[in-house]
């Protein structure tokens, strides 16, 4: 029975105003059935929009490895303290100048769609900018001394601990130095004392024998 012949039926045997309402319920349906499609053709034709050669473009920098703009990760820190600009740039490029002295062997990332990360056999530190504070976190800064109590943030946890640093205020460069040292410490592999092995044919000593007198 298709939707006329159901219709007809209804308007002999129901009230005018309930065949109207069943009338509208199956218009109802059609359009929201309508939208769905055409949802999913929008959805497909940005798709198509955004592949180029069958591979999906990139929109924007990426995480980790191989940022889409190509761009080294400390250019792209460079290019976030320009973006910073005021005390916010000042901070985290004065930062990132103690933390480069204290390890010159430090590695330079950019991790999780625009942290900047300092690593030496594991991360040292990240830093993050915020609207009214610029934030060092420690991976590992629960396990480091901090003599001079540089630490005022993240003091919940057990692994990590962060530097909060507000406009107008300075860190200690001479302990903030000594606190990178002693995270890149933390992280490097424990060294192997090397046992030395005997020489093949040789022989134990063996106790000596007296002769007693006859």
């Amino acid at each position: 029975m298709g939707a006329e012949e159901v219709e007809g039926s209804l308007r002999d045997y129901l009230p005018l105003s309930l065949v109207h309402y069943h009338s509208s319920l199956r218009n109802y349906r059609a359009y929201g059935t309508l939208c769905l499609v055409h949802a999913i053709e929008g959805r497909a034709q940005e798709l198509r929009r955004r592949t180029n050669g069958g591979q999906m473009m990139a929109s924007g920098p990426k995480t980790d490895q191989g940022q889409a703009t190509g761009a080294s990760p400390s250019r792209l820190i460079d290019q976030r303290i320009r973006d910073l600009a005021g005390w916010r740039g000042e901070t985290l490029a004065r930062m990132r100048a103690l933390i480069l002295e204290a390890d010159p062997e430090m590695t330079e990332e950019w991790k999780w769609r625009g942290t900047p990360v300092w690593s030496h056999h594991g991360i040292v530190c990240t830093g993050e900018s915020y609207k009214s504070v610029v934030k060092l976190t420690f991976a590992k800064g629960a396990r480091l001394p901090d003599p001079s109590h540089l630490f005022n943030s993240s003091l919940e946890g057990n692994t990590r601990r962060a530097i909060d640093i507000h406009e107008g205020e300075k860190v200690d460069p001479r302990a903030f130095k000594a606190l990178v040292k002693a995270a890149v410490a933390q992280n490097s592999p424990p060294t192997r004392t090397k046992t030395v092995k005997a020489k093949p044919g040789a022989s134990k000593a063996k106790p000596v024998r007296l002769l007693s007198k006859a």
